[in-house]
C-alpha cells in the first residue's frame, strides 16, 4: 500500500569507460569538465533525463506515471489537460488560460502531480500562458563529480560514405571525445515535507530507486556503451523533517583510488562507510 515517506538523502556512484557521460553543447560536446581541478562533471538535469526515460518506458503511460518533460512534448498543451479535466467549457482554442482563483490554483497543480510522475517528483515551472502553477520538487539531484580528474581525449573518426554528391573526398573525417575511465558521485536528497504536497509516497520512491538502478541500462548509445551504477547508498530518517544533518551523513562515505596512477577500472577504487554510531533515527541501506 502507498504511504507519505520520510526524509531520505542518498549517495550514488557511476562510472564510465571509454564514453562521453554528458556532453557541453558549449564545448563542442566534450565531456564537462571543471577547468579548475579537471575533475569530470555530470549534471542534474542529465541524470533525470535518464529517471525520467526509464519511468517512461517501463510505466508506458499508466495512470499517474506520465511523463511532462518528455521528447516533442508541448508543455502548454501538457497544462491545457488539467483545464480539460477541470473546467467544463471548451478550453482548447484559447491561447492564454490562468486559474480563476485559489481554488481552482490549487487543483490545477494537484492535478499535474496526481497525473505526472517527474512533476510530483522532481517538480516543475509551469507559469507559462497556460498557467498551472509552480511546484517544488521533493526529489533534487546536485551535480556529480569524479572522484579523480578525469582525461578527454580527443579521437579522430573517418567516415566511408561522403555527405553530398559531386565531392571528391572518398571519405569524410570526424571527431569523437571520450574519457578512458572515470568513476562519478552523486548525492541526492529527498524531503519528507515537500513529498506531502506533491503526494510523492513510498511507490513513487520504490520506482526512483528502481530507476536510479536501472536508468544506464536504458540509455546505451555509442559514446555511453560503459557506464554502470556502481553503489546506491540510502540514509532513511524516522521522521519527516530527518534526524540528522545531511552533510554529517555524506562525510561517512568516502572512495578513494588505490592506485598510484591513472585508474582505468571501478576495481580500481575503494569505497568505505562508516557504518559506527549512525544518529538515532537514521537507517542506512546498501542497494
Amino acid at each position: 500500500m502507498s504511504t507519505p515517506i520520510n526524509r531520505h538523502e542518498f549517495t550514488i556512484f557511476f562510472d564510465v569507460k571509454n564514453g562521453n557521460p554528458n556532453g557541453d553543447p558549449d564545448a563542442g560536446n566534450m565531456p564537462r569538465i571543471d577547468p579548475e581541478t579537471g575533475h569530470g562533471i555530470v549534471t542534474d538535469v542529465c541524470l533525470k533525463r535518464k529517471i525520467r526515460n526509464y519511468v517512461e518506458v517501463t510505466k508506458n503511460g499508466q495512470e499517474g506515471h506520465n511523463i511532462y518533460v518528455s521528447e516533442g512534448a508541448v508543455l502548454n498543451e501538457q497544462h491545457r489537460q488539467a483545464y480539460r479535466a477541470l473546467r467544463e467549457e471548451d478550453t482548447d482554442k484559447l491561447k492564454e488560460l490562468k486559474p480563476a482563483d485559489k481554488a481552482e490554483s490549487y487543483k490545477l497543480t494537484r492535478w499535474m502531480c496526481n497525473n505526472f510522475f517527474d512533476v510530483r517528483t522532481f517538480g516543475a515551472v509551469m507559469t507559462t500562458k497556460i498557467n498551472c502553477g509552480q511546484v517544488r520538487g521533493p526529489v533534487q539531484f546536485t551535480f556529480a563529480r569524479s572522484i579523480d580528474p578525469v582525461f578527454s581525449q580527443e579521437l579522430t573518426i573517418t567516415r566511408q560514405a561522403v555527405t553530398q554528391e559531386g565531392t571528391d573526398k572518398e571519405r569524410e573525417m570526424g571527431r569523437k571525445h571520450i574519457i578512458p575511465y572515470g568513476l562519478y558521485r552523486m548525492d541526492g536528497y529527498i524531503s519528507g515535507h515537500l513529498a506531502q504536497q506533491t503526494n510523492f509516497t513510498s511507490d513513487d520512491l520504490e520506482l526512483l530507486w528502481a530507476a536510479i538502478e536501472n536508468m544506464f541500462e536504458y540509455d546505451r548509445s555509442a559514446s555511453r556503451g560503459q557506464m554502470a551504477l556502481r553503489k546506491l547508498i540510502i540514509f532513511e530518517h524516522s521522521s519527516v523533517l530527518g534526524n540528522a544533518p545531511a552533510h554529517k551523513l555524506f562525510e561517512r562515505i568516502h572512495a578513494e583510488s588505490v592506485l598510484g596512477v591513472a585508474a582505468r577500472d571501478y576495481k580500481d577504487y575503494l569505497i568505505t562507510i562508516d557504518r559506527s554510531e549512525l544518529p538515532e533515527g537514521v537507517n542506512m541501506i546498501e542497494r
